[in-house]
């Protein structure tokens, strides 16, 4: 087995050196693109953005290393689609329905302390995903939550209920949030599919709001932090 043929085949100096300036010219070409996007941070892109910057990576990868293409059509192609982005970006801020459709619409998960149930038949998310995230921002409960909203960019919104106005809420950390099989009287209860809370007389009582079964004991503490 040939080692140098493995590592080096037939590169030369020249060409490794010509590899140095394509890299660099290509980098500076994506710099240049994320610089006119006016973005500081990948949680701040869109997923019309991502893919821009995921088409961008494909277009600068080959012009690298591959010594019969030249520069000249890498940086065509990459202004070609710069020049599409900014055409884009115009065209949504001038047409709403052109925004919708481009970078979809928010979507409300939470409404008066209980899940909008339509969000998730829709598929925006599961609920472990958004008891994941609720977790990460210190909520302990759904009632803690007047309206949680999932923006087009992934990124949630939260408004939180002042202190004097939490209710009972579903809880959402798991040793929290067990199955009941029997019931207490004057013990509120939420439903583990949509965060109803009401007082039940039996374990498997319908839920009104969903028709679920499933219930836990529902939890009232105030935010911490």
């Amino acid at each position: 087995m040939d080692f140098a043929s493995i590592f080096f085949y037939d590169t030369t100096w020249a060409f490794v050196f010509e590899i140095l300036v394509r890299c660099v010219v290509m980098y500076l070409l994506i710099i240049l693109f994320l610089r006119l996007t006016g973005k500081r941070g990948v949680r701040q892109l869109s997923i019309f953005e991502v893919a821009i910057i995921l088409c961008l990576g494909s277009i600068a990868g080959d012009p690298m290393f591959t010594e019969d293409l030249p520069l000249i059509q890498a940086v065509v192609v990459m202004s070609v689609i710069i020049l599409l982005y900014r055409t884009t970006t115009w065209l949504m801020m001038k047409y709403q329905p052109f925004e919708d459709l481009v970078e979809g619409k928010s979507c409300y998960i939470v409404k008066d302390g209980m899940l909008v149930l339509e969000a998730f038949k829709r598929g925006n998310m599961s609920h472990d995903e958004f008891f994941s995230e609720m977790r990460r921002q210190s909520v302990e409960h759904l009632g803690q939550i007047r309206v949680g909203l999932l923006e087009s960019d992934g990124n949630f919104s939260i408004l939180f209920y002042p202190d004097e106005q939490v209710k009972y809420g579903l809880p959402i950390f798991p040793d929290q949030a067990q199955s009941i099989y029997k019931v207490k009287p004057s013990v509120i209860y939420a439903c583990t599919h949509c965060g109803f809370c009401t007082e039940l007389h039996q374990p498997l009582q319908d839920c009104p709001r969903c028709s679920c079964q499933d219930w836990t004991q529902a939890i009232n503490s105030l935010r911490v932090g």
